[in-house]
């Protein structure tokens, strides 16, 4: 009888082998997710096309006329933190949920990969997508004329970043712990109210008032302002960006707690 140990069984007295170094794991996970969310169709129209059909509708209409010299240089901040939102909110968010409505989640629980390096490779997804649509939102809107603040980068990135940060983990809360049909209507309708009245494209000085007020506390209405702030005047804003680590910390610990693989 052969003595040749069989393909995918641990040899006798051999040691298993050890799982991958965690960052390894993360890395990995980020770019299995990166992957499938640019090779989705419906994805790259969420996250590409609806932002920059939303950006020359804000340069050719007057809607925020009086708020700056041009247009572009107030549409575009509000349509980079639109993008945020749909990768890291709607389409994570839907994404996941389908994953665990097919099983892939439960897969994933049977490996080293656990709950913290799964929000961590999908953190780092949305990070990647999000640098291909500052590239080609950039791109359009410099040949629009827009002329950010020269100071306005560094605050900016790290608000966007931050925004992703936060709008992962309250996507993730979403699609961990409601069915896949209840996730894709909770967070395409929340990215439509949150796109509208929360702030984050339109400023919200020039919402109904309550929706106004409201925005201030919104996620959607922190990276909006905050990002409006850093590339328009090359500051941090403060009040946002203690709002924005809320919204990162709290949904993030209550997905890492009630997470449902199944």
């Amino acid at each position: 009888m052969s003595t040749t140990p069989t393909a995918g069984l641990v040899p006798a007295g051999a040691a298993p082998s050890a799982p991958a170094p965690l960052l390894r794991r993360i890395l990995l996970q980020g770019k299995y997710e990166t992957l499938a969310m640019i090779r989705n169709g419906e994805q790259l129209i969420l996250a590409v096309i609806l932002p920059l059909l939303a950006l020359f509708g804000l340069t050719v209409t007057p809607l925020l006329d009086g708020l700056g010299a041009a247009r572009v240089d107030i549409a575009v901040p509000g349509i980079l933190a639109l993008c945020a939102m749909s990768t890291a909110f709607t389409g994570q968010g839907i994404a996941t949920g389908f994953d665990r409505r097919y099983g892939v989640l439960r897969f994933l629980s049977t490996t080293p990969l656990g709950r913290a390096g799964l929000i961590a490779g999908k953190i780092l997804a949305v990070l990647a997508v999000l640098v291909l649509q500052l590239a080609v939102v950039g791109a359009v809107a410099a040949a629009l004329g827009w002329r950010p603040a020269p100071g306005g980068w560094l605050p900016g990135l790290t608000m966007l970043v931050l925004g992703a940060a936060a709008f992962t983990a309250l996507g993730l809360l979403v699609a961990g712990t409601v069915r896949p049909e209840a996730t894709l209507a909770i967070t395409n309708l929340l990215w439509m109210l949150l796109g509208v009245l929360g702030g984050i494209v339109v400023p919200a000085v020039r919402l109904p008032a309550v929706a106004g007020n409201l925005a201030h506390f919104l996620p959607s209405g922190a990276l909006g302002e905050a990002m409006r702030e850093a590339f328009l005047h090359g500051t941090f804003a403060l009040p946002q960006l203690f709002v924005l680590l809320l919204w990162t910390v709290v949904p993030g610990a209550a997905a890492l707690r009630w997470f449902k693989w199944n």
